[in-house]
């Protein structure tokens, strides 16, 4: 028996395999309960194996959990599940047909099984994920302070209060970078993939801490525009016959703490990296807006620090940028 597993941001479908023949699907939540359900469902069939795609920024998770419960899983490359549909001829598209599919997948392909990243990984995805989370609430919290001191009539104590606010955030974010940097500091490989990143332009500790915790985690197999796809970098197409046709815009249906964790670097780096600063304006200058021609850089600059983490290479703009562009400036 095998089975099939669809996940969506909300709920998970769950089709099993016997002979054939496919059970009717099971809808779980996209949550720790709904993950406690699914395992012991799950347990009650003995799958040889369960396969996901690993697409989207929720499979991890769950991945994750069904592993460390000791259940076979098999995360797969959403292309080879594409060509797999194709193959079958498959017309209709819902979350549980995908399921079904996933399914007979797992019986006709026996796909290798997937071993989890390592606890030290996930801790490090955790922190950075909290260090952007308090970033956020301390930039809200200057906004705030910026908007009582433009007034005359503020009373002292609420600037005060803001003051201590923004302090108190400085020293959570402090305490979590110096963990963080200390968990990188355990793990040799953790420390060289921190030290490459660290190399490109416009990142630091902080960037670095985010980006190592988000990449670190995924499978070695992807390659760059799977990666992109996975941070919501990829460009969407809106086009159908001669009356729609709308302008290409960045999908952002991915995982939205690396596209954070990538904007302050971009913004750097067209500033201070010369090949990515003649990208950009070479982009500018053949009509593109100028926050397209950041996405653009922030695309590039994944793709760069990509293979720093697959190839234990520190990043090198020179591979990423033409040289055609600097020429032109």
């Amino acid at each position: 028996m095998n089975a099939g597993i669809d996940v969506g941001a909300r709920f998970v479908e769950l089709v099993s395999r016997v002979n054939g023949k496919n059970s009717k699907a099971e809808t779980y939540e996209q949550s720790s309960q709904g993950h406690a359900r699914l395992i012991k469902r799950l347990k009650a069939l003995k799958p040889a194996c369960v396969v996901m795609e690993a697409t989207g920024i929720y499979y991890l998770d769950l991945a994750v959990a069904l592993h460390g419960a000791g259940l076979p899983v098999s995360v797969i490359n959403p292309k080879s599940y594409h060509h797999f549909a194709k193959l079958k001829l498959n017309q209709n598209k819902t979350d549980a047909q995908d399921a079904a599919l996933l399914a007979e997948y797992a019986e006709r392909m026996t796909p290798p099984l997937w071993t989890a990243p390592e606890p030290t990984k996930l801790m490090l995805r955790d922190l950075g994920r909290q260090i952007n989370r308090l970033t956020g609430a301390r930039t809200q919290a200057k906004n705030r302070l910026h908007a009582l001191q433009s007034k005359q009539m503020t009373m002292p104590l609420l600037v005060e209060d803001e003051v201590e606010g923004i302090e108190l955030l400085d020293r959570r974010i402090e305490r979590l970078q110096q963990a963080a940097l200390e968990l990188i500091a355990q793990d040799p490989i953790l420390t060289r993939q921190f030290s490459h990143l660290c190399s490109a332009k416009g990142i630091a500790n902080t960037s670095a801490i985010a980006l190592l915790g988000e990449l670190s985690v995924l499978s070695m197999s992807l390659k760059s525009p799977q990666v992109s796809r996975y941070a919501g970098m990829d460009v969407r197409l809106t086009q159908s016959g001669t009356s729609v046709d709308r302008p290409a815009r960045l999908s952002k249906a991915g995982n939205a703490y690396l596209r954070a964790a990538l904007y302050m670097p971009a913004m750097s780096a067209i500033q201070h990296d010369a090949r990515a600063k003649a990208f950009y304006k070479a982009l500018v200058a053949k009509g593109k807006k100028k926050i397209q021609a950041l996405c653009a850089v922030m695309r590039k600059y994944l793709t760069g620090l990509w293979a720093c983490i697959k190839n234990d290479v520190p990043f090198d703009s020179s591979s990423l940028f033409s040289d055609i562009h600097l020429k032109s400036t």
